[in-house]
């Protein structure tokens, strides 16, 4: 009698590392190049006056570039400070090694967080007089000043002190002895939105009431204070909305929230995304394609499958909407994206093959695609679709 022979009790201990010496570029990836970054950041900030700071938004670990490297590069090209959304955010790019001053854009809001925050040298937002009161009782219990900035609510209706109360609070508030604002800030709604010669638009109102609040507690008196206000839209509207320094995220990826007022800002994309091929068929007229059949083929048709799905953060309902870019020629993708894979139909194409790479967000030659593009085709905004991707596809830094 044969007998089947299996793997069990075979030593496998040479492939104990195995897992970790695949190539990150195997299946799908993201490149990530910071020296776009860099010029990104040199371009804008050139933009600025010299005395205004220019702020690093790496949140949602940098809109999905990954945020050490985008930490890095933006540095280099004259950010000199950070911001983050969370705690964790903060500590992790401590921890590998980041000296800048740290903004965390969220809220804190027990005292164990705050502690935390403050022997990392994070800068936490503060909305009201009750974290204040936290914040100076834990510079006190340390004998040091805790350093932080105070928001304010200008319409976003989000976190921030509420403007009518504002004034009164910052009295108290600067009587604190252990504590250093070292910002006030606000954030604009709609400034992406807005016409912006309209002086009754949101983003009007929200500058004015931000401009009469600092002149009420007297801002130009504290010199130390850093006043901000505008995002990347904020920041190209006008200088008028630069005051000492701006927080900037999209725009230092790449990408101009206002393309229909400045179509011709020098900015480059810094995230590839890409994608090989893990398998070939030719397929014949009427035959359909992937769950749902809702693609059928009206002529014989060649497919290839793309190792790549909505579980690494391409949106399901883009499904035959988009193109893929391959040797500066685009292909149209068919049938629905599946949770790991993709179909392309490449029919007429000679140079694609197995193992062949496919361009989803970047560009190849003349061709671009823009995740502007994609949150236009899925009724969303660029924003959520840079930070959709997830941790299963390798950030691969190319310079």
């Amino acid at each position: 009698m044969q007998i089947q022979q299996t793997n069990q009790g075979l030593n496998f201990d040479k492939y104990q590392t195995f897992e970790t010496e695949i190539d990150p570029k195997q299946r799908a990836w993201i490149e990530v190049r910071g020296k776009a970054l860099e010029s990104n950041v040199r371009h804008l900030r050139s933009k600025l006056g010299k005395s205004c700071e220019f702020m690093a938004v790496v949140k949602a670990d940098g809109y999905g570039h990954d945020a050490k490297v985008v930490s890095e590069y933006a540095i280099k090209g004259g950010a000199s400070q950070l911001g983050v959304a969370t705690l964790k955010e903060g500590i992790k790019l401590r921890s590998s090694g980041v000296k800048e001053p740290i903004l965390i854009l969220g809220n804190l809001y027990t005292k164990k967080d705050l502690i935390i925050s403050f022997k990392n040298n994070l800068m936490p937002t503060i909305s009201s007089l009750r974290e204040c009161l936290i914040c100076n009782n834990i510079g006190k219990q340390y004998g040091l000043k805790f350093s932080l900035h105070l928001k304010v609510d200008t319409g976003m209706s989000r976190l921030g002190f509420e403007c009518k109360k504002f004034v009164q609070q910052f009295e108290k508030i600067k009587s604190f002895e252990n504590i250093t604002i070292n910002g006030i800030y606000s954030h604009l709604s709609s400034a992406d939105k807005d016409n912006l010669l309209d002086p009754k638009s949101s983003t009007q109102i929200q500058k004015l009431k931000f401009e009469e609040l600092l002149k009420q507690i007297k801002v130009n008196s504290n010199h130390h204070i850093k006043i901000h206000l505008a995002n990347s839209a904020g920041m190209l509207i006008s200088k008028d909305f630069h005051f000492h320094m701006v927080r900037v995220g999209l725009s230092m990826y790449g990408y101009n929230p206002l393309a229909k007022v400045d179509k011709n800002l020098s900015l480059k994309p810094a995230l590839f995304l890409k994608a090989k091929v893990a398998f070939t068929r030719i397929i014949d007229k009427g035959v359909s394609v992937s769950y749902g059949g809702k693609f059928v083929s009206s002529r014989k048709t060649k497919l290839a499958v793309l190792s790549i799905g909505y579980a690494d953060g391409v949106p399901r309902n883009l499904s035959g909407k988009i193109n893929v870019i391959h040797n500066d020629r685009l292909y149209p993708q068919v049938g629905s994206i599946t949770m790991d894979q993709m179909m392309v139909d490449i029919t007429g194409s000679n140079d694609i093959k197995i193992g062949s790479t496919m361009v989803l967000l970047g560009s190849d030659g003349d061709k671009v695609i823009s995740p502007i593009e994609w949150a236009r085709e899925s009724n969303t905004i660029p924003w959520e679709i840079l930070c959709s991707f997830k941790n299963r596809l390798p950030r691969v830094q190319v310079d």
